[in-house]
């Protein structure tokens, strides 16, 4: 299905650090119009010609070029093999709301692995659209992309929905929804199309643990489930919040989204 990336193109850094590599960075700036390709600047030829007018060249170690890239960028696709990445970017790490989504591809396209950032940061997404375009196959680790359920941090972002969540109760209700315990999904508000054509979503039914029995929060009982995703415009009501607490991931819809 298509992939939907959560920032523009012109937020994309593309890295390579060959000559082979460079010449298909060339081919993923052309895909992703607006995206820059970097490239050492003894490959400066290379990369101008590989991505004209969209060619960065820099002096010096790749690595002293990290901060910057995860300064001014959301997404990099990485045409580096996985390991060198991986020490490449370990001394930069933040968290999972900070850090960009970084995507490393093979010099032949084969595969588009999502390194950093899957979810939050959009790598996943990033590794779809390369898999779209370029034939790659993008190599997916992330437990509810790995079994096709829904992932808890993506529920309804392409319609606008913001969630209210400790990063424990995140965990504790991803945990639940790939561990296939029982998960109510109380929906009072927003549009019912969240499941099918969205990052959230797969192109079979909904997971047999989620259900969708439960209409208004104050039917749930808390005992009887791993967690509660709760789509709605009101405030939790104080007398479930104690029973609720830790458990429960809270999805807030446009007001126009009624």
């Amino acid at each position: 299905m298509p992939q939907h990336l959560p920032f523009p193109n012109d937020r994309i850094a593309v890295v390579s650090i060959t000559r082979h590599g460079i010449a298909l960075a060339g081919k993923v700036v052309a895909v992703l119009p607006g995206a820059t390709l970097f490239a050492p600047d003894k490959f400066r030829a290379e990369a101008a010609a590989a991505a004209p007018g969209a060619a960065a060249c820099y002096a010096g170690k790749t690595g002293d070029q990290i901060p910057a890239l995860f300064a001014a960028f959301d997404g990099i696709v990485a045409i580096v093999s996985l390991g060198a990445v991986v020490r490449l970017i370990a001394p930069h790490l933040k968290n999972k709301d900070a850090d960009p989504g970084v995507v490393v591809l093979d010099e032949a396209a084969r595969y588009a692995i999502p390194v950093l950032s899957g979810h939050l940061g959009g790598a996943n997404a990033l590794a779809g659209v390369l898999a779209e375009t370029l034939g790659a196959q993008p190599v997916l680790t992330t437990a509810s992309d790995a079994r096709e359920t829904l992932a808890v941090d993506l529920l309804g972002r392409e319609l606008g929905w913001t969630f209210e969540a400790t990063h424990d109760e995140i965990v504790r209700a991803s945990a639940a929804v790939v561990n296939d315990e029982p998960v109510a999904l109380v929906q009072e508000a927003g549009s019912r199309d969240w499941w099918p054509r969205h990052a959230n979503g797969r192109g079979g039914p909904l997971p047999a643990n989620i259900r969708l029995d439960v209409t208004r929060i104050e039917d749930i009982d808390p005992a009887a489930w791993g967690a509660v995703l709760w789509v709605s415009h009101r405030p939790l009501p104080a007398a479930l919040a104690p029973q609720l607490a830790g458990k429960t991931v809270i999805y807030r819809p446009p007001q126009a989204a009624q």
